[in-house]
């Protein structure tokens, strides 16, 4: 089941992410990725909330310090982008401490950076 958790949804996302790099290519900076992205988000009619400030707890109290992710797509999908060369390890952690913080299933990391491509990778806790 984990693999097909919001599957069309993903899909959805990232068709509109696919358009938005082959509208603008390579080489901005990530809010202006996200901007376009949101942009062809809503012209697609998909729900989404922009920068949630997810709550961390220990031992049951809430931290002063909040995760903040790009996007949250569909109410169920964590999106963090990036406009960098590569995606790296540190990235795919930020990720999965968003989905942790957020009790989330899936995560979209997205970068419009790499050059000549679209450079993505869903993950399922």
């Amino acid at each position: 089941m984990g693999e097909h958790l919001l599957q069309q949804e993903g899909y959805d996302l990232m068709a509109a992410a696919f358009e938005v790099y082959k509208e603008m290519g390579s080489g901005f900076l990530e809010d202006v990725y996200q901007e376009c992205l949101e942009r062809e988000l809503a012209s697609r009619g998909m729900c989404f909330r922009l920068k949630p400030s997810l709550e961390i707890q220990f031992k049951g109290k809430s931290l002063t310090k909040r995760y903040v992710p790009d996007l949250i797509v569909a109410e169920g999908i964590v999106v963090e982008l990036k406009a960098v060369q590569r995606l790296a390890p540190e990235h795919e952690a930020q990720l999965l401490n968003y989905l942790r913080a957020t009790r989330k299933k899936v995560g979209y990391l997205i970068n419009f950076g790499a050059s000549g491509r679209l450079e993505w990778k869903r993950m399922v806790l």
